[in-house]
């Protein structure tokens, strides 16, 4: 069933849940829900629009650890398009290519790794862009999201009910 945004009491966002979660949150009286799927759930004495969105009552403080390192940020960060001929296939047939390669001293970082479509990394495989005669679409960097966003970027298209409470678009800032 639907994903459930939940916000702390800042409004900021902190995870998705599920709706069971933010139900048990919701009659716990712990948070409040500020926007609804249509989509109901029905007991035999109650009926109940799903929580798209909820919010924490009370803040809970964040520490952030900048962002995450992984195969989805990555794609996330590109905007889940291959850097090499701007393909966006689905997310099963992507990958991700070192742009210096391993065997030739490249690092495993957000400066040297690209989202790409299987075929553009066959492609290049194990050679430097000169030697493949390939060239990016864009320069590869680490992303300035906020830590507490991370955690939707693994989806390609949030539901519309959540964009508002979603300071990054489209992957990128």
């Amino acid at each position: 069933m639907e994903p459930v945004l939940l916000l702390n009491a800042s409004f900021e966002p902190l995870r998705v849940i599920n709706w069971k979660r933010a139900l048990t949150l919701v009659f716990a009286g712990k948070v409040e829900v500020v926007e609804e799927y249509t989509r109901e759930i029905h007991s035999i004495s109650l009926a109940v629009r799903l929580p798209a969105v909820v919010r924490l009552l009370t803040l809970i403080r964040v520490r952030g650890t900048g962002v995450k390192f992984s195969r989805q940020n990555i794609y996330a960060r590109d905007n889940y398009e291959c850097q090499y001929c701007g393909c966006q296939p689905s997310v099963s047939e992507l990958t991700y290519d070192h742009i210096i390669p391993r065997a030739h001293g490249g690092p495993t970082d957000w400066t040297n790794i690209v989202t790409c479509c299987i075929p553009c990394n066959r492609r290049k495989g194990g050679k430097s862009l000169e030697q493949s005669g390939m060239h990016l679409r864009h320069l590869p960097k680490k992303p300035t999201w906020q830590p507490y966003i991370t955690m939707a970027v693994g989806m390609r298209n949030p539901p519309e009910s959540w964009r508002g409470y979603l300071t990054w678009h489209n992957g990128q800032e």
